[in-house]
């Protein structure tokens, strides 16, 4: 049977559905995330927001998925999902710990209309990370976040006027901000697993450039590796960038510039024949590729190897 699925397309039909009090602001609202309870009703439903959602959490009893990850929030995090992302939540027991604290804001996209966040929020692919992907939070760094979170409650909850919306907005702009330097930060801290992940993804690049699908699907996507991987896309560039300096398109470049230089030099295959076993289907297509990342034709790096 299907997961049921809760499409919410209103904050203050989110308020009602978790008997909140009405929110103060139709378009923004913070809650404190110990006044929310999910019970067994709850179970495996899948949450569909109208609308962004930042939460900083800590001490919960359910498991929450995105895709097919899953997640215990045991430890103090942050996750971040744009409008129409599907999160799913697993109630373990018949009420939730008391002890869970933290934060959840919800922004309405009309409420950053028109202003300098409306066009940066694409910016910050963190809301396209799976929730296995959280940014986990130093003692140091959540207080710093829950300072931002504070001013932010104490602006909601003033007597709404001219300046109301552009400082919670610039509030705002300082918590992504913050968030965006915490999760450099975490791609170098935990190196160890990353490092796993870009030896799992030369791999995947290994046993896809040696199988068939490249001749019958092209390139592989990032989509695709991401997949492999069990991360998304997002993510997987942003942490290999930071170990790498390329992202997964570069990757997926380099290893077709490689297996292209190993052909050109040691097989007496034509131009044209290395260009469709390597998924393309017009020469010219690989020729450009080619000259754009070595600065020679495959001609011409062939000459210069004899």
């Amino acid at each position: 049977m299907a997961n049921q699925i809760k499409k919410v397309n209103t904050i203050s039909e989110y308020h009602k559905l978790r008997c909140l009090e009405k929110p103060k602001h139709p378009l923004i609202s913070l809650v404190d995330y110990s006044q929310i309870t999910d019970s067994p009703e709850d179970n495996n439903v899948n949450w569909l927001h109208n609308f962004y959602s930042i939460a900083m959490k800590k001490d919960l009893d359910v498991k929450m998925m995105y895709g097919q990850q899953e997640y215990d929030f045991d430890e103090g995090l942050m996750s971040f999902l744009a409008p129409n992302q599907v999160l799913n939540i697993v109630v373990e027991n018949e009420m939730t710990n008391s002890n869970r604290s933290g934060w959840l804001l919800f922004i309405h996209k009309d409420f950053i209309l028109n202003t300098s966040l409306s066009k940066m929020i694409k910016d910050y692919e963190f809301f396209n990370y799976a929730i296995s992907e959280a940014l986990f939070l130093s003692e140091k760094e959540e207080q710093i976040i829950d300072s931002i979170f504070q001013n932010i409650n104490n602006e909601i909850n003033a007597n709404i006027d001219g300046y109301s919306q552009k400082i919670i907005i610039s509030h705002i702009e300082t918590l992504l901000n913050y968030a965006e330097r915490f999760y450099n930060r975490q791609f170098i801290t935990r190196k160890r697993s990353n490092h796993q992940i870009l030896g799992q993804l030369e791999e995947s690049l290994n046993d896809y450039f040696k199988s068939d699908d490249l001749i019958n699907k092209g390139l592989p996507t990032v989509k695709y590796l991401a997949g492999a991987l069990n991360v998304s896309p997002n993510y997987l560039s942003g942490l290999l960038k930071s170990i790498t300096g390329l992202n997964t398109r570069q990757h997926i470049h380099q290893k077709l510039i490689e297996t292209a230089k190993e052909k050109l030099s040691t097989t007496k295959l034509t131009v044209s024949e290395i260009a469709y076993e390597l998924g393309f289907e017009h020469v010219q297509s690989f020729n450009k590729l080619f000259k754009t990342k070595t600065n020679l034709s495959p001609l011409e790096f062939r000459a210069s190897f004899n």
